[in-house]
């Protein structure tokens, strides 16, 4: 691993307009896009989501009014700049986002959406110690790779895959795998199988944020409607 990633591993680290910054000019959060949560207190270390887009019709500040508007902070890494890749601009913007909010370092989340998803899993794999849990909505489990060559430490990386009924469906044999392979492994997946079209629907991403807090508050503390500060 590069020096400059393994230095970010945790340091062992109704209805208002949401707030969400455009991407903003070079030297305060880049190309990033950012969500900060209604009645942000600074003093408070919030969960950071790290949402990875399939394409350009993401809307962040939509997908987070759905997940929560309290709980968490929000960004979207921009594009990759020249000789990166997409895991480059990830940890770019969690380095950003931690020079401008106050972040808990063992809750950050890698969440994307169908080939994003994927590459959520992908990320999170390769370095489970730097994340608090993945959540996949639509995008399979990269089962070709050795995403359990840290088997020790994936095992203990919650992560939760949605899918849709019908590509369950189609997909059953690759479920199956999948399935297996985490029971083989050991290691934490729950499934949600939604029915409907949408992969970032109310009911989804609802879901999304009920597991979420199950994962940082305990399940008891994630039924209240928003975990106390």
């Amino acid at each position: 691993m590069p020096a400059r990633k393994s230095k970010r591993l945790p340091d062992r680290t109704r209805q208002a307009t949401p707030a969400v910054s455009a991407a903003v000019p070079a030297g305060r959060i880049a190309a990033h896009r950012l969500f900060m949560p209604q009645g942000y207190e600074p003093g408070y270390d919030y969960p950071l989501l790290v949402w990875l887009a399939d394409d350009d019709g993401f809307d962040l500040g939509r997908a987070m009014t759905r997940t929560s508007l309290r709980n968490f902070v929000a960004v979207q890494p921009g594009r990759p700049e020249a000789g990166e890749d997409r895991e480059d601009a990830v940890w770019r913007a969690i380095d950003a986002i931690r020079d401008r909010a106050s972040i808990h370092p063992r809750r950050i989340f890698l969440i994307g959406r169908r080939s994003a998803g994927t590459e959520a899993f992908r990320i999170a794999c390769r370095h489970p110690d730097a994340f608090g849990g993945v959540v996949s909505i639509g995008g399979g489990f990269p089962l070709a790779e050795s995403a359990f060559a840290r088997l020790r430490e994936v095992r203990r990386l919650p992560m939760l895959m949605c899918c849709r009924a019908a590509a369950a469906g189609t997909a059953a044999e690759r479920t199956d795998r999948t399935l297996r392979l985490f029971h083989a492994a050991g290691a934490m997946l729950a499934m949600r199988i939604y029915p409907g079209r949408r992969d970032l629907s109310r009911a989804v991403l609802a879901d999304v944020n009920r597991w979420l807090m199950d994962e940082i508050c305990g399940p008891k503390t994630a039924l209240q409607s928003e975990c106390a500060h």
